[in-house]
């Protein structure tokens, strides 16, 4: 739940252009080896399918590498003798910048008190 505290979201009031998209979280259970529980994870996933595309949303993309890049960078890093390093950015998607502001319903279970009618 680490990234849960990066504080990406807040608690809001509807406007008459918001168009909320409800969520929900999924719980499981990780078995170990021997077949007890190892560790629980959860999450909370946006159920996003309900929007229309040239309405909710006008294009999606996920930033990642073509494989004729990594084919062209490794002879070059075996002909310097180079080490390579991987990185994986886990909030990436939390830390990019959006052009549109994006409302979500309140989880079930995790609705403020005397705040209910509000969105994240």
């Amino acid at each position: 739940m680490e990234h849960y505290l990066t504080m990406v979201h807040g608690i809001g009031s509807i406007t008459r252009w918001s168009k909320p998209i409800q969520c929900k979280f999924l719980f499981k259970v990780k078995n170990g080896s021997d077949g007890g529980i190892q560790r629980f994870k959860a999450r909370l996933v946006a159920q996003a399918y309900v929007q229309k595309y040239g309405i909710d949303y006008n294009e999606t993309f996920a930033p990642v590498v073509r494989y004729s890049s990594i084919r062209t960078l490794l002879p070059l890093v075996m002909q310097n003798d180079m080490l390579i390093y991987r990185k994986d950015v886990t909030t990436a998607l939390l830390n990019s910048t959006l052009e549109e502001e994006i409302y979500m319903q309140q989880p079930t279970g995790n609705v403020h008190p005397g705040k209910e009618n509000l969105i994240c």
